[in-house]
């Protein structure tokens, strides 16, 4: 089935978050729900390099996000272009780093050679926040040694450290009812 180029541009347009780039990295498609999550136009984006919303802070993960991007560029092959996510850190125009999760097009010639990248980003920033409470929350509940455990257990009864310790887990803290 061949799809025509305006259902691809209304597509792409109307994206939730859409960054494009050539095969240097370099910023050459950025669309209103990326101006959205990012805080930058398209006029401020567009002509310049993806380190714009990588964390400058974070060398090491430039220098694997450009390796990365490089070696996709000259295999054509890349991990994220299969539905394979990856919650990456970037940055927006005020400094504040979220969390999205990419999934990669390649973009290819018509004989087949790698041209650039269509990221479309989804910030999950408010997920992987959850996502970490909830781990630190377990860590803490394994990590209280036996005996403390024992003592809560005497005194609030077993049945309600279990019905706590299962919604820490699942992530509400509503209050038991003791009785």
């Amino acid at each position: 089935m061949m799809v025509s180029d305006g259902l691809i541009e209304a597509i792409v347009g109307t994206a939730s978050d859409a960054v494009a780039t050539d095969r240097t990295g370099i910023i050459d498609f950025w669309n209103p729900g990326a101006d959205r999550i990012f805080g930058f136009r398209a006029d401020e984006a567009i002509g310049r390099s993806l380190d714009l919303i990588i964390p400058h802070s974070l060398h090491s993960l430039r220098a694997r996000h450009w390796a990365g991007f490089d070696r996709v560029m000259e295999t054509g092959v890349s991990r994220y272009d299969r539905g394979d996510l990856l919650s990456v850190p970037a940055l927006t125009r005020s400094g504040q780093r979220i969390s999205v999760e990419p999934t990669i097009v390649l973009l290819k010639d018509e004989k087949d050679h790698s041209t650039g990248t269509l990221a479309i980003l989804r910030d999950v920033t408010t997920q992987f926040e959850e996502s970490r409470k909830l781990k630190r929350l377990r860590r803490i509940i394994h990590s209280t040694n036996s005996n403390t455990m024992n003592g809560v257990r005497s005194y609030a009864g077993a049945r309600d450290v279990t019905l706590l310790t299962l919604r820490l887990e699942a992530g509400t803290t509503s209050h038991l009812n003791h009785g």
